[in-house]
C-alpha cells in the first residue's frame, strides 16, 4: 500500500500520541493521581502502540493491517477508561482515542 493510503491514519495516530501525552501528564497533576494510575497507563500504552504504528505504515510493514488492528483495540481500551473520568483533558482523549480506533480498524480491514 502507498504511504498515502496510510496518510489518514499516520494523521490520527499522530494526534491521538498528543492527546495521549497531554492526558498522561494532566492526570500525574490531579489531587488523587491513584484514582488516575489506569487512565496513565492505559495513555502510556495507547500513546506507544500509534507511535509503532505510524512507523510501521511510514514504512510500509507487510504487518501494518496487523498493527493497526491492535492500536484500535488499546485506542478503544483508552477511550473507553479515560471516558469514565470528568476532566476535560480525560474526556478530549477519548474522544481522539475512538476516532483514532475508527480509522485504524479501517486500515486493518
Amino acid at each position: 500500500m502507498s504511504h498515502e493510503a496510510y496518510q489518514e491514519c499516520i494523521d490520527e495516530c499522530l494526534a491521538c500520541i498528543k492527546a495521549c501525552n497531554h492526558c498522561f501528564d494532566a492526570c500525574l497533576k490531579e489531587t488523587d493521581v491513584q484514582m488516575m494510575a489506569e487512565c496513565i497507563r492505559l495513555d502510556l500504552e495507547c500513546a506507544d502502540i500509534c507511535a509503532y504504528a505510524v512507523d510501521a505504515m511510514s514504512r510500509n510493514s507487510p504487518f501494518a493491517s496487523h498493527i493497526c488492528r491492535l492500536c484500535a483495540e488499546i485506542c478503544e481500551a483508552c477511550g473507553d477508561e479515560c471516558k469514565k473520568h470528568d476532566h476535560t483533558h480525560c474526556q478530549q482523549c477519548a474522544e481522539i482515542c475512538f476516532r483514532c480506533a475508527e480509522v485504524c480498524r479501517k486500515m486493518a480491514h
